[in-house]
Formats: structure tokens, sequence, C-alpha cells
């Protein structure tokens, strides 16, 4: 059984830079993961590609012969990898084993986890090959500065989530970049009863309907959970890849290694 990461969020979120640091980590711990980019527009990496869709199709060529602008661009090249998953994602798969840890570094277009099938029909393929797959929902921590701003980020999370149908870690991350500290902090495990009383006091009163719907639509998704991700600290890391793993099962069917000893020259 192989595992996953489909790692996706918002554009600028810090979906490359959790990539990066992650494999860092990894690296430090002597643990062997693989990312995967699944970008068609990016340029330059902090960690070594061990797939990379530009080998499939490039954003630039689809501009350039198709006339398309960079978001339809995008889309184009996403639905040319969802034509080809059976050919090309098959065939680069075979190049790991079994127990192979990959991270996919995925787009920002929101599309492509809200209501765009490309991803969904991705990780069915990955599941029919016998992969865990986890998917991890980046936030901005510097734009969770009120409530309004927190539930705008649930549902987008919630939709991916419904979208994705797969185990979801919800992290809000540049933390190291957070000034005030203590306004992000309030929404990490927030109550819903005082969700909806400040949501209220934001809003006109002709909304209060709608937010104590909203408000319930969070709380019954556990949605108002969220991991901080603070690149400063190798234990922020590792707390989060250890909730990840939990989700996948990381470990769990592994061997039990038992060290060969002599008991006649034990003292």
């Amino acid at each position: 059984m192989g595992y996953a990461q489909l790692v996706i969020g918002p554009a600028g979120s810090g979906k490359s830079t959790y990539c990066s640091s992650l494999y860092q980590h990894c690296e430090t711990t002597r643990r062997t993961i693989h990312i995967v980019n699944l970008d068609p527009a990016a340029e330059n990496f902090d960690y070594p590609v061990a797939m990379d869709i530009r080998e499939l199709i490039s954003l630039d060529d689809v501009m350039e012969e198709l006339g398309l602008g960079p978001n339809g661009g995008l889309m184009y090249c996403m639905e040319h990898l969802e034509e080809n998953l059976d050919e090309w994602l098959t065939e680069e798969l075979e190049n790991y084993l079994d127990d192979d840890y990959l991270v996919f570094d995925c787009p920002g277009q929101i599309e492509l986890f809200s209501h765009v099938p490309v991803l969904k029909n991705f990780v069915e393929h990955l599941r029919r090959k016998n992969f865990n797959v986890c998917v991890v929902y980046l936030l901005d921590s510097q734009f969770i500065t009120d409530v309004t701003k927190f539930i705008s980020g649930c549902m987008a999370s919630l939709s991916a989530m419904v979208q994705l149908e797969l185990p979801h870690v919800n992290i809000l991350s540049k933390m190291d970049l957070v000034t005030n500290k203590k306004e992000v902090e309030n929404y990490l495990n927030p109550e819903p009863h005082l969700l909806l009383a400040e949501l209220n006091q934001r809003m006109a009163p002709q909304f209060q309907k709608l937010n104590k719907s909203l408000i319930e639509v969070v709380d019954q998704y556990s949605m108002v959970s969220f991991i901080p991700l603070d690149l400063r600290k190798e234990s922020s890391i590792q707390y989060i890849l250890s909730q990840i793993d939990n989700c996948i099962q990381y470990g769990e069917d592994a061997d039990v290694k038992v060290k060969d000893f002599d008991p006649e020259g034990d003292d």
C-alpha cells in the first residue's frame, strides 16, 4: 500500500513552501518522501521533483498554441492530466514501491477542489492503485483576522471536503509571519455560539438566520478545527505530519524489525 498527501488551498497560501519544509524535515529525520508537482505553471522548486506534470503538458505551450489566458490554460492542462491518468500517471507510479510516500503539490485555482471533478478523479485513480490519500488544506493565517473571513475559509475547505470525500487536515499556514498571534489563536478552536454572536454583530440583522445555518454547518462538520503551522519550529511540522500519518494509517502495516543478537556473547 502507498501513501499520499494532496496539498491544496487558495493561491498564495504556502503550498509549495509547505512541501519544501516537509521535505527538509523528513530528510533531517531520515524519512523518505517524494514531492510531485501538479502545477503546470510552476517554475522554481526548493525540493527535488519526483514527478512533474510539465513533462506531460506545459501552461506556456497551451497559452501560446490555443490563445488561452492563465486560468483557462491551467484548467485545460488539468483536464488533459485527467484524460491521461491511465497512461502518464500510471506509468509514473510504477517507479515507486508499495510503501512509498508521495506528496502532491497542487495548483491554487479554487475550481479544482470545489466543483470541477479533475482532482476527484485524480484521487480516485490513486485509490485504485492502492494509495491511502489525505487532503491537506492550507489557509493563510494572515487573512484570518475576523469571523467573516474565518467562515469564508471554512466554507471553501468544506467545499473541498465534500467534493473530494477524503480525510481532511486543515492547516493555518504562515503562522511565523503573523504579528498579532492572539487574533488568530481565537479561531483555532472557537466555540460555535461565540462565532455566531460575533458574526451577528458584524452583519446586518436580516442575515441572522443565514449566520445561524452557516455556524451549524461548520460545527456539524467539525470544520472549526485548524492546526497552526509555524515553519520556524520543527515540532510544529512534526505534529502536523503525525496528524496526517494517522489519517492515512502510515506505518501501521510496517513489519516489526527483529534485531539479531548472539545470546552467548551478551554481557
